[in-house]
């Protein structure tokens, strides 16, 4: 049985809702909307929602936040959209906000010290519980994980950039499913929901996609532009860089967690890599899109770089340009791209390609949650290069044995007794602290 069409008002409290509980990174904001959108309220249907996900994971940017942003459209077309998108990412860009400010001013405070270095090591967990997740749901079939495998050694090894990994998955998947294998074909519904009504009942309602896509680019890059026009600090590079981010980072909050630390702390040296972990710590432990990690980033950057401007005022800017040109372009995405994509539903070589870029983002991934151990778990990595390929090299006398063990309790914590992720964040920073306070 499912539920009458939603008022926008009913809709705009369950936006809100899952605003204020998307804790858990990417899987636990999927599962949340999952539960509440499909299984509780059956306004969309099982086949549906599973479309939307591959389609945001094909999308550049946070596909959380798509994804709300996706069934808003469904629902309400682009009012919904807005709401939905907007609610997602607002309670957690409030509560970044005021942690990285806490964090800039009492980090070096011994205290906030041994939580951090007890946090790092959680952090690790959580990543690979998370690629874990992700891929008993995306790798059912063989040919899917070779998929995730291939696209792990390209990037781990080869440095070869997003953009042209997922391009290749999505032709493999394409073809995959044009020849008829069953790994890649689209599944069938028999969930129900009232999805098709929705869209029946919406049909009329159509905007030009070319004015949508305008509107949408002035809203997004017009701060950028007052930032180079005004020059000064680090502001027009944090517009430049996490607009540039915005277009050509797929696979989602992990896979372009990676590209910002690499860029951030190695090109544009905002921040160090310690200070990366601990920015992805506050942001594991917020609600809204992972990704809200860049507005930490954004904050240093801004409070280290303020061109005259009291540092406090320049990490508040600097935050606020880097949430806005994160994710306004996710808006734009979905309304020019969704009414092709659900036309499309059904189209077996599409299905199959996002079936593949799914799989890819798996072994993105993995390339994430490795470096991340080799940086929490040894105080020295070098990369040495031989050709095309790159080799990460730990140095063995760097091992710092206890974020090792924490790591490791960790990992024991999340995968085999189960404990959820805030209850390991919380353990592992009191061990942090404990240790700190011991031994000085």
């Amino acid at each position: 049985m499912t539920e009458s069409r939603p008022s926008f008002r009913a809709a705009l409290g369950v936006w809100l809702k899952i605003g204020l509980l998307s804790f858990g990174g990417p899987a636990g904001q999927i599962a949340t909307m999952h539960r509440m959108v499909v299984e509780e309220k059956r306004w969309v249907g099982e086949s549906r929602f599973l479309h939307a996900l591959n389609f945001c994971m094909l999308l550049p940017g946070p596909e959380a936040q798509q994804l709300a942003t996706y069934l808003g459209w469904i629902l309400h077309r682009i009012p919904g959209g807005l709401v939905a998108g907007i609610l997602f990412v607002l309670p957690g860009a409030m509560v970044m906000m005021g942690l990285a400010s806490l964090y800039v001013g009492f980090h070096q405070v011994p205290v906030v010290a041994g939580l951090f270095y007890g946090l790092k090591p959680a952090v690790l967990a959580v990543v690979v519980e998370a690629s874990l997740r992700l891929g008993r749901r995306s790798l059912k079939a063989w040919p899917l994980r070779a998929v995730a495998a291939a696209s792990f050694l390209a990037i781990f090894f080869l440095e070869l950039p997003f953009p042209l990994i997922v391009l290749a998955a999505g032709l493999t998947g394409w073809m995959a499913a044009r020849s008829g294998h069953p790994a890649f074909l689209p599944p069938e519904d028999r969930s129900g929901g009232i999805d098709d009504d929705l869209l029946a009942a919406n049909r009329g309602r159509r905007t030009s996609p070319v004015m949508v896509a305008l509107c949408c680019l002035a809203v997004w890059l017009a701060p950028v532009a007052l930032a180079v026009l005004w020059g000064k600090g680090a502001f027009a590079a944090i517009g430049v860089f996490f607009a540039k981010m915005a277009v050509v980072g797929f696979g989602g909050a992990y896979a372009l967690l990676g590209y910002v630390a690499q860029q951030a702390v190695e090109i544009h040296g905002w921040l160090s890599p310690g200070e990366m972990l601990d920015g992805l710590g506050l942001a594991e432990t917020t609600p809204g899109p992972l990704i809200l990690v860049n507005q930490f980033v954004g904050f240093i950057a801004g409070f280290r770089n303020a061109g005259g401007l009291d540092p406090w005022l320049g990490g508040v800017l600097g935050a606020t340009l880097t949430v806005w040109v994160s994710f306004a372009p996710s808006f734009l995405w979905v309304f020019v791209g969704a009414p092709h994509i659900e036309r499309l539903r059904r189209h077996a070589g599409l299905s199959g390609a996002l079936a593949a870029i799914a799989a890819a983002v798996v072994g993105i991934i993995l390339n994430l949650a490795v470096w991340f151990a080799l940086h929490v778990v040894f105080e020295r990595v070098a990369e040495p290069h031989f050709g095309p390929f790159r080799l990460i090299l730990p140095d063995l006398a760097s091992l710092d044995i206890p974020a090792a063990l924490l790591a490791a309790a960790s990992l024991i914590a999340m995968l085999r007794l189960k404990w959820g992720m805030m209850p390991t964040l919380l353990a592992a920073a009191t061990t942090g602290l404990a240790r700190r306070l011991v031994l000085g």
